[in-house]
């Protein structure tokens, strides 16, 4: 079952390289007005991270970027008149719209109140999550459902970015009582840039991509942290409870238990008081042996060159809506240096990856045909085409870039083009 596991996780390549559905076709010709801002604290004015963002009573949603900015694209057809924000530890905030809104700032205030309410902790947390799993059958979609989400991949070598990926795709989701291996990913419309210094040469890509991600959609995929048979491996600790989305949740951390031949990880859940279904999962692979964490992270490297894994992390969120959970947003990002044999100098890598789901169509979903659809062997990268159009999304809803990342952008644009015209 572990190795079965491990070909999920398992996502880093490293290769030499030489330097240099919910299918909304016709979405980019549609009318829509764009709201747009930041996200604060209302106590610190610290600005907050992955915030969700959504049109009450719609499937519409983005989430706001490390730096708390958020833009969402409305068709007029909607006739949409609040956006509502939420997060976790926050009451959630409606705010009106009736057209263009354009660098407002939105204050969220701490759901301490919210928290009085809860008088009763469980005293078995191990337990409470077996519970959790079992009510996933009643909590989570029992029908097909097709997405359509955004997705962005950036790999920095030490603070530069040397890559930049992203798409809009098309997520099928089998039913919840369905293999994982039935979902399905296919990209609608994408872009890359990537850096044409010579000293770039050694890339780092990431496997599968958008499937990938999918793949960590941990209550869809139990063997990961949910198979009941393995629970006996972690420690449960009752945490502080907190809010999200107005809900009261439980909070679990764990962490290993036992030594066994491979990684395991710690972290949190995020129970709902109320149903027991899982909100947010965040954890992080166990990096106390490095050798047990570069077989989980590492799938094949070039001869000569040495790999250490510093971290590896995962968050994933879950939205619910009518009473039923859905796959809201995964992130990932693993940490790393390289260096090479009989070199004096090493360079620690970043990858990110991160997928919102951006719209949702529950009623006669079906899944498109396998030779549309993206793999877990395939590298995201090499599947779509550089990209110089301002304008490339039209309509389509996406995580707004970071100003660190709109930066970075410029510049690998303008690398590229002067690349271009050399080689001319």
């Amino acid at each position: 079952m572990r190795t079965t596991i491990f070909s999920q996780i398992a996502g880093i390549v490293l290769m030499l390289l030489l330097g240099s559905g919910l299918q909304l076709s016709a979405q980019d010709n549609e009318s829509f007005f764009t709201v747009s801002g930041v996200v604060k604290d209302s106590h610190t004015n610290k600005k907050l991270n992955y915030v969700n963002v959504t049109v009450p009573g719609t499937n519409i949603g983005t989430v706001t970027n490390a730096d708390g900015e958020f833009t969402l694209k409305i068709k007029y057809t909607l006739h949409a008149k609040e956006v509502e924000f939420s997060h976790l530890g926050y009451l959630n905030y409606r705010f009106e719209v009736s057209g263009d809104v354009v660098g407002t700032t939105i204050l969220l205030a701490p759901s301490a109140k919210l928290l009085q309410e809860i008088t009763v902790r469980p005293d078995n947390p191990h337990q409470l999550v077996a519970q959790a799993i079992d009510r996933i059958g009643d909590n989570y979609s029992k029908t097909p459902t097709l997405f359509s989400a955004f997705y962005r991949e950036t790999v920095q070598k030490g603070k530069r970015y040397i890559q930049v990926a992203e798409a809009v795709i098309d997520v099928y989701k089998s039913r919840y009582d369905e293999s994982i291996g039935r979902d399905r990913v296919r990209i609608f419309k994408g872009r890359k840039l990537l850096a044409p210094q010579k000293n770039d040469t050694l890339a780092v890509k990431l496997m599968g991509g958008p499937y990938f991600a999918v793949l960590l959609d941990v209550v869809k995929n139990p063997d990961i942290l949910l198979d009941k048979e393995t629970l006996s491996m972690y420690d449960f600790t009752m945490e502080d409870p907190v809010s999200i989305n107005n809900r009261l949740q439980y909070v679990i951390s764990f962490k290993p238990a036992v030594t066994v031949p491979y990684a395991l990880y710690y972290g949190r859940y995020y129970i709902d008081r109320e149903t027991l279904a899982f909100t947010q999962i965040a954890f992080n692979l166990d990096m106390s042996d490095l050798n047990k964490a570069t077989e989980v992270m590492l799938v094949k490297k070039p001869a000569g060159l040495h790999f250490k894994p510093y971290e590896f992390s995962f968050l994933v969120t879950y939205k619910q809506q009518n009473g039923v959970s859905y796959l809201n947003y995964i992130r990932s990002e693993a940490s790393f240096k390289c260096d090479w044999k009989r070199r004096l100098f090493s360079s620690k890598y970043n990858v990110v990856s991160e997928m919102v789901m951006t719209d949702r169509e529950d009623q006669g979903a079906n899944p498109f045909p396998f030779k549309e659809s993206f793999t877990k062997n395939e590298a995201f990268s090499d599947k779509v085409s550089a990209f110089f159009d301002p304008d490339f999304w039209g309509a389509y809803n996406i995580i707004e870039p970071t100003e660190s990342l709109d930066a970075a952008v410029t510049k690998l644009k303008k690398a590229a083009l002067t690349n271009s015209k050399i080689q001319k």
